[in-house]
């Protein structure tokens, strides 16, 4: 295969990945997902989300889109990606271990009413699942973004978009199309 047969490949396989996300429990995943995340902020609440490598750029992402603007200019809505400090996640990791990056900023900023939004590819990522742990135990509602097993987070999160995908890269692209429609619906909804 060329490299113009392996591009259009590429293409076509993460349009019908994206295409599985139209199947109608997907769709209802997503909206239960916007929904809570509208009414958080309608609360005056924040959202705290985070990551690991692809998933730490897409929790930033996530996050600059909710403080900064997607498409309109408006007021900025309270959301911390919890990979953004690196002082604290080699402190924390060089004090507790790495198993306790997430758990520990969650301790310090998680506030009843706010969301935890937690992103693992495989849904088995350690410091995210300890994240998980903590919330739940901080009483504070948990979404989470994997694939489609949904790995240990599926029966953790109180909502799980599991994309419809094993594969990492057409998971993630599913990921951020997310990050998109929740951005555009928070703006159209909060700010009409």
């Amino acid at each position: 295969m060329d490299n113009k047969e392996s591009i259009a490949k590429l293409i076509s396989d993460s349009l019908e990945t994206k295409k599985k996300m139209l199947e109608q429990n997907q769709i209802e995943c997503i909206e239960k997902i916007v929904n809570k995340i509208i009414e958080t902020y309608k609360n005056k609440k924040k959202v705290i989300i985070c990551g690991n490598g692809g998933s730490s750029a897409d929790a930033l992402h996530f996050a600059a889109e909710m403080v900064v603007r997607f498409e309109k200019n408006r007021a900025a809505l309270p959301c911390i990606a919890l990979s953004s400090n690196v002082s604290s996640l080699t402190a924390i990791g060089n004090d507790f271990g790495y198993d306790a990056s997430f758990s520990r900023q969650l301790e310090a900023f998680a506030q009843n009413g706010d969301i935890f939004i937690a992103i693992s590819t495989s849904g088995n990522s350690k410091n995210v699942i300890e994240a998980l742990i903590l919330a739940k135990k901080l009483n504070i509602f948990t979404i989470g973004f994997t694939n489609t097993t949904g790995g240990k987070m599926k029966d953790i999160c109180d909502l799980c978009f599991c994309a419809p995908s094993s594969i990492t890269a057409r998971t993630q692209e599913c990921h951020i199309l997310l990050v998109h429609i929740i951005a555009k619906l928070v703006e159209e909804k909060i700010f009409n």
